[in-house]
């Protein structure tokens, strides 16, 4: 029997790895991206803490030196966390490219698997009549050389 060999499965797997690729990079950079997220709950987590010392500081006894040390922090994570809103939106940009990767490599792995499926039913269908034409030879030469 006639043994069915796609002629263009080296594509076919290279569209998988490729497909692979933009898989891992594309949890690669949703990690990238919980982690900034992470790094701005911290950040903020931070700055809560720091305007409750400031407001602790101005209600039990006037502590000028705390209150500077806590205005002064939060300035400073205040510029952080702006910072870090610019990273998480560099990390957003970064998860949609990777998304849309993906999804092309999936679209183009989709396409070469819908071609093998289309060569192998043009394969089956050849052996079929293949087949029928020997079955035909057969019986016309069963036919022809009967004794009568």
């Amino acid at each position: 029997m006639a043994k069915f060999i796609y002629s263009m499965q080296n594509v076919l797997n290279i569209k998988e790895r490729l497909e692979t690729q933009a898989k891992t990079e594309y949890a690669e950079m949703n990690n990238r991206l919980s982690i900034e997220e992470d790094t701005m709950r911290r950040l903020v987590g931070r700055l809560n803490s720091y305007e409750m010392q400031a407001k602790k500081a101005t209600t039990d006894k006037l502590d000028i030196a705390e209150m500077i040390r806590c205005n002064n922090a939060i300035k400073l994570l205040k510029d952080q966390m702006t910072q870090q809103a610019v990273r998480i939106r560099i990390a957003e940009k970064n998860v949609d490219a990777a998304m849309q990767k993906l999804t092309e490599a999936v679209q183009d792995r989709k396409i070469h698997e819908k071609l093998k499926e289309k060569a192998f039913e043009q394969f089956k269908s050849e052996l079929n009549a293949q087949e029928m034409k020997e079955i035909d030879e057969t019986v016309s030469f069963n036919y022809n050389n009967r004794d009568d």
